[in-house]
């Protein structure tokens, strides 16, 4: 099983991204995933946080994640340094950040992204979550950006498709290209 904690705050999309991940292993991929979020009454701005697990099996567990193969962050200040504890060994951590990202910090694999600048030039907004979707494609060979193309067409409102999916592909793009 692959499983992924999206870190963000109320209104950044975090579940969004935790459900359209899991919509595109479902749907488009021939896999089984779950997709769930942790908050309580918070308001926009609180932390929250957003899971998926994707297997070749049903998945009986619905606890949260504890440790992860995939840590994502869409504000960076949610990242401390005790992430590492709660990965697995060979787990990344992906983050939005214009930053360069410290990777001896943190023990694992980081990968930072500017995805807030991205989705600023092709939104007009700074709702990074494809973006982190598009950059976690790329270092993930779990999933086909196809897939996710597939599923944000069918998660979200028809005016958002287009803008969101050329979001998509240009963090991928972009990270595919450092990764080169």
């Amino acid at each position: 099983m692959t499983e992924f904690v999206w870190h963000g705050r109320g209104g950044q999309g975090a579940f969004t991204a935790a459900r359209i991940l899991g919509v595109a292993a479902a749907l488009f991929v021939d896999k089984f995933a779950l997709s769930f979020p942790t908050f309580g009454p918070e308001r926009r701005g609180a932390p929250v946080l957003g899971f998926t697990k994707i297997d070749d099996q049903r998945i009986a567990d619905r606890s949260e994640i504890e440790i992860a193969d995939f840590r994502v962050y869409l504000d960076e200040t949610l990242l401390n340094a005790n992430n590492q504890d709660d990965m697995k060994e060979d787990g990344i951590l992906l983050v939005n950040t214009a930053s360069r990202i410290d990777v001896t910090r943190f023990g694992v694999q980081a990968i930072g992204i500017d995805a807030t600048r991205l989705a600023l030039e092709i939104l007009g907004k700074p709702i990074a979550n494809t973006a982190l979707l598009g950059a976690l494609t790329a270092v993930w060979g779990g999933i086909k950006i196809e897939a996710l193309q597939e599923a944000i067409t069918l998660e979200m409102k028809p005016s958002l498709v287009d803008k969101n999916v050329a979001l998509l592909y240009e963090a991928y793009t972009s990270i595919r290209a450092e990764m080169t």
